[in-house]
């Protein structure tokens, strides 16, 4: 391939890229800070004191999810995950809508808090799944060898002038 024509394809690979990658990096750098801003994920509550012993069933964590009258919790097909954190005596209960999420105490089985999980978005857009599987399993795909061609390229578009130059100069030494 033509100096002049990886000079093109550079280009055109690198300005696509460029709009990919942006989009990654921003959500990247969100979901690097994510728990320090309240907004993207909500702080995780602590519980009462006392032994896993005393700890509430899982069921009766669902019952209290879907007890609360949330338009996300209806039932236990709304629920799509529950995070426990032993050490804070806390089961965060996340719903596969809209990404809200109910803190339940597991020592009382009181609701610490009810909030919004942008996090869970934010992932989303950033692995290429947001924009449906196809999206990720391909187009995600293709950013990962268009970086590798973009740095091979790149290097290449650097040396190659250098090496030119470096040939001139000693075909020139051979004539004199």
């Amino acid at each position: 391939m033509s100096y002049r024509h990886m000079r093109n394809w550079h280009k055109w690979i690198g300005i696509v890229l460029s709009l990919l990658l942006l989009l990654v990096s921003i959500t990247g750098i969100l979901l690097i800070q994510k728990k320090n801003f309240t907004w993207i994920q909500p702080s995780t509550q602590k519980g009462a004191a006392g032994d896993p012993d005393a700890f509430i069933s899982l069921a009766q964590v669902c019952a209290i999810a879907t007890s609360q009258g949330h338009p996300d919790f209806q039932s236990l097909d709304d629920i799509d995950r529950i995070d426990v954190r032993p050490g804070k005596r806390v089961a965060k209960v996340r719903s596969e809508h809209h990404q809200a999420e109910i803190q339940i105490d597991l020592v009382t089985g009181a609701v610490l808090s009810v909030d919004v999980r942008r996090s869970d978005l934010i992932e989303q857009i950033h692995d290429g799944s947001f924009f449906g599987n196809w999206f990720k399993n391909w187009v995600m795909l293709a950013v990962g060898v268009g970086v590798i061609f973009f740095v091979v390229s790149g290097l290449y578009l650097w040396l190659e002038p250098k090496a030119r130059r470096r040939r001139r100069a000693g075909i020139a030494k051979e004539i004199s």
